[in-house]
């Protein structure tokens, strides 16, 4: 039971609260009841002891994207500086405790310690997982987490039917698009569904929504009998001499020709870009075989969210920094 007490509580805030042993300190974020851990009352007070004497006082803000074939988890100092962003598999039906064991490894992987972050952000597009997402956080934190949502501080003046149908994605690029880069701008996020946005000053003048890069490789696989499953990467020419790399070429070249015409349909429909942005998984491959010239950024999503965090902070709370 005492390796089982090192394992476990070694991750947590050790923040003294009662639990049901009758004024037992215990580690901020574990209810003994709730999880049925059952521990000596010396091994509680023991731990809590030495984890108060490891707790640094820190502030970073942990930041959150969940979509539909990935999840970024991004660590901030509070000054903005990134300290690590990594990129996990989305996995809709992930409970609280899969979720926590996803984010303590990510910590482990980079050596940060969790027990540091004072806050945290969330945006997502999958709502089954945001729950269990949000009970994590608080599990292994202390702290409810701000989610990108109906009510949060954006900044942004958004033209559209319903508010609540933009992604909170596509809310927090934006906001990091227009405090990094001069608009009026076109906001390309090559995710699941490949997105282009139109900025002008702080006005979100709208979007299109085209199926992702993945999406028209996978129904090419499922469709043509004869088509094999492919990875998407860079072709080694546009005329491709064998099955594989005439798909590979087929489906970067042309996506990237969509784009370009899309940019200038785009244009046409507002007024003439002064910055192309690209950000997103897919992104990376594509933008090279683009005639426009775009910049890529693939931390803008992560960006967005400390900004929006920093937005929605009482003013004492605030940090310095600027991303």
């Amino acid at each position: 039971m005492k390796g089982l007490a090192d394992s476990f509580v070694s991750f947590y805030n050790a923040d003294t609260q009662t639990n049901a042993f009758a004024g037992t300190p215990s580690c901020k974020g574990i209810s003994f009841c709730e999880n049925a851990l059952t521990l000596p009352n010396e091994i509680c007070i023991l731990k809590h002891t030495k984890l108060m004497r490891k707790v640094k006082v820190s502030n970073l803000i942990l930041a959150i994207d969940t979509g539909n074939s990935s999840m970024m988890v991004g660590l901030y100092s509070l000054e903005g500086k990134l300290q690590f962003c990594s990129t996990l598999k989305t996995v809709k039906d992930s409970t609280r405790d899969q979720c926590a064991m996803d984010l303590l490894n990510v910590f482990r992987l980079y050596n940060a310690d969790i027990r540091e972050v004072s806050g945290t952000i969330i945006s997502s597009v999958v709502p089954p997982m945001t729950k269990n997402l949000t009970r994590a956080v608080k599990f292994l934190t202390g702290n409810l987490p701000m989610i990108v949502g109906s009510g949060i501080k954006t900044g942004l003046n958004i033209i559209a039917e319903a508010h609540g149908q933009l992604g909170a994605d596509i809310v927090a690029s934006s906001v990091a698009a227009l405090n990094k880069y001069p608009s009026p701008l076109i906001l390309i996020d090559m995710g699941t569904a490949t997105t282009m946005s139109v900025l002008k000053g702080n006005t979100y003048e709208g979007c299109v929504i085209i199926p992702g890069l993945r999406i028209g490789v996978e129904a090419l696989s499922q469709r043509a009998a004869e088509l094999p499953h492919i990875s998407v990467e860079p072709p080694a020419s546009i005329l491709g001499r064998n099955t594989i790399d005439a798909m590979r070429s087929g489906v970067v070249y042309a996506h990237a020709a969509m784009l370009d015409g899309m940019i200038e349909r785009l244009e046409e429909a507002s007024s003439p870009a002064k910055t192309v942005i690209m950000t997103g998984e897919n992104g990376a491959i594509v933008r090279k075989y683009c005639k426009r010239e775009i910049v890529f950024d693939a931390n803008l999503l992560m960006d967005g969210l400390y900004l929006l965090y920093q937005k929605n902070l009482p003013r004492q709370k605030k940090g310095t920094g600027s991303v």
